[in-house]
């Protein structure tokens, strides 16, 4: 892989230590299309690098901010979910500070676009409404109980979801009829044959997480699905963020 550790500033910030993020360039003289990258709940893991190299050798600029930097996993896992939960918080700090990274470069092209996975799509879709982005990608995120506020001027949504996922149970089809009703530019799709994570080529979380929740959320790389999600992705980003 040709991803780079990186400290993304945050100028002011009082927490004190460091952001640390992950970046990818693509090959080629730029400029590029720049995405932020949002990880799961597992972190920046070997699933979430393989998602960040894909996007690179698509064409993407990516950078991925590990939003469990400071302070060790859980407590910052518990920081992040209620930043997640309240829709403000420290790690949308986080997430301005690598948006502004990537803006300052000289090979970023264009606006933003943010994609995430499962933890890291319910971000995505809350930062959507944010007048940030140029578009968004949601991938198996969770749906704020205030969704018609979160949409309320939310740039153009691709989403995909799983219909073994019994965690989000007409998740795709309650974003969908949402983002139909307020005309924002949209592609949701929900694949019945996959589960939370078909994304990920590798097997998420840790093994013993797998066996007792793996049916519940129907936990399982889903090849044929993925493929046709990314081709989804890809195709939208390159619209949008033209």
């Amino acid at each position: 892989m040709t991803l780079t550790d990186v400290v993304i500033p945050q100028p002011g910030d009082p927490r004190g230590g460091e952001l640390r993020g992950l970046l990818g360039v693509p090959d080629g003289p730029g400029p590029f299309p720049a995405l932020v990258v949002l990880h799961e709940v597992f972190g920046v893991d070997d699933a979430m690098c393989d998602h960040l190299e894909r996007l690179r050798r698509l064409g993407y600029l990516v950078l991925m901010p590990d939003l469990f930097s400071r302070g060790g996993r859980r407590k910052c896992l518990v920081a992040t979910f209620r930043a997640l939960r309240e829709g403000s918080g420290a790690a949308f700090d986080d997430v301005a500070a690598a948006r502004a990274l990537l803006l300052s470069r000289p090979d970023a092209r264009g606006s933003v676009g943010v994609i995430g996975f499962c933890m890291g799509g319910g971000f995505a879709l809350l930062l959507a409404g944010s007048g940030d982005y140029g578009a968004a990608s949601v991938n198996y995120g969770m749906l704020p109980a205030d969704l018609d506020d979160a949409l309320d001027g939310a740039c153009p949504i691709v989403g995909s979801f799983g219909g073994r996922d019994r965690t989000l149970r007409g998740a795709a089809a309650r974003l969908e009829s949402a983002l139909a009703a307020r005309g924002i530019d949209h592609d949701v799709v929900e694949y019945p044959g996959a589960g939370h994570a078909f994304l990920n080529e590798r097997p998420a979380g840790p093994r013993l997480m797998r066996v007792l929740i793996g049916p519940v959320m129907g936990l399982g790389p889903a090849p044929a699905e993925a493929a046709d999600a990314w081709q989804r992705i890809d195709g939208f980003f390159q619209r949008q963020l033209a």
